[in-house]
Parts: C-alpha cells; structure tokens; sequence
C-alpha cells in the first residue's frame, strides 16, 4: 500500500533570525540615537558652572571693594551674586579661596594688553594698546582694581608669591623689549620700568579714585564721552614722554 506523503511544514527559523536581527539592529539604532541627546544634555551643565562661578567672582569683586577681605561675608556675595550661599561653598570652598580667585582673575586681565609689547612691534602702537586696555578695564571692571589695590595696601597677604613668581619675570620680559626700542632709537630714552608704573598708576586711578574724578568734574559717572576724553588724554600724555607723539 503507497504511503501517504507527509506534509512538510516549511521552516521558519530564518524569519526568526531575520526578526532577531532587525530588532538587534533597532535596539543599537535606538542606542546610537540616544547617545548624543545625552552628550548635549550635560554641555549645558558646563557652561552654567563657569557662568556662575563668573557671576560670583563679579559679585565678590564688589563685595570684597567695599567691605574688605574682613568684613565681606560669604552671605553677602551669595546675595549680590543672587545665589544660595552653598554654592559659593561649593565652587570655591571658603571665603579665601574666594578671595583668591578675584585677585588671580584681576591680575589675569590687566596682564592681557601686554600681549602686544613684543620685540617686532611698532613702540607707538604697542605702546598705546596697552595703556587703551588698561583704561578699558578700569572702566569696565573697578571693583576688580580697589580690591587689588586694598590688597597692596595691606601689605599683600594673599598676592605677595603671585607678584614674585609671575608679575616680576613678566615685567622684566616687557621692560627689556622697551629697553631695546630705546637702545636701537626708535623710542625716547625713558626707564622702561618706571614707565610701567606710570602707566599703572595714572590708568588705575579712574578706577580707585572715581569717587574724587567725578565730584571734581562735577558728574554723578563717567559716560562714554568723557571716558574716550581720559583715555586720550592718557594716551596723548604718556606717548609724548616716550617721544613717540
């Protein structure tokens, strides 16, 4: 008697594999996915931590101006920076590291506009992007400048290392590029380190005396005009001395 055919079932396990491979595929398209939603979500974490660590050097700044490294308090600057006050703790850990991070970022920026003092420069030129520069930040930044210079005044407790081992070699290095303009005649014989204090001096005063400035001139502030007109001033005053007018 024939045998009846038997029916053959076809076999599925390639779907099976073709689904365990699409599912395998969409599992890693969904992790390629979510990686970089996941990156960009802690960049913004970055820039808010610098932005506020700025927000409270600038509310110190002020802070620190006015009431001195003695009677500045940790409550204050929260306050004047608009922040809760363990996240000045946080950022900076105590009241003098706090201190410290407003000195370093002052002398930081007013180290800057140096840059263009170099050996290939045009002294006239250098000269007066410098002396723009530190005008600029004297205007822009005096808090900055009266903590610096309450800082000097006390002797120096925090900055006497930084002035030794960083602004002393920088001078040295800037006064001898003055030095050799002055030696190959293309300046007026001047004392290029006593001209680093002049300029200093006459351009940090709109910063720590505006108090003085502005009831001698008769204005409650400086305004851009009258800026631009000390700046020039300033500018003018001290390029002649060099011979460079």
């Amino acid at each position: 008697m024939p045998t009846k055919p038997q029916r053959v079932r076809p076999h599925r396990a390639p779907r099976r594999a073709s689904v365990a491979k699409s599912d395998s595929s969409a599992h890693r398209r969904r992790r390629v996915t979510r990686t970089p939603t996941a990156s960009r979500s802690t960049r913004p974490k970055g820039r808010n931590r610098a932005a506020q660590q700025a927000a409270i050097i600038t509310a110190a700044e002020r802070v620190f101006a006015g009431a001195g490294f003695g009677g500045a308090t940790m409550a204050a600057i929260a306050m004047a920076a608009g922040l809760p006050k363990p996240n000045l703790h946080y950022y900076f850990g105590s009241k003098r590291a706090l201190y410290r991070a407003v000195l370093e970022r002052t002398l930081r920026e007013w180290l800057e506009p140096a840059d263009s003092i170099v050996a290939g420069a045009d002294p006239r030129e250098a000269l007066e992007c410098y002396i723009r520069g530190k005008m600029r930040q004297s205007f822009a930044r005096p808090y900055a400048s009266r903590v610096w210079a309450n800082e000097l005044l006390h002797g120096a407790p925090e900055l006497r290392s930084t002035l030794v081992r960083t602004l002393r070699p920088l001078m040295r290095r800037k006064a001898a590029v003055i030095e050799q303009w002055v030696a190959r005649g293309r300046m007026a014989p001047i004392d290029a380190m006593h001209l680093f204090f002049t300029i200093w001096a006459v351009t940090q005063t709109y910063a720590d005396f505006e108090v003085q400035i502005c009831a001698v001139l008769g204005r409650a502030s400086l305004d851009e005009d009258a800026q631009a007109r000390a700046t020039q001033h300033v500018v003018s005053l001290i390029l002649r001395g060099c011979g460079l007018s």
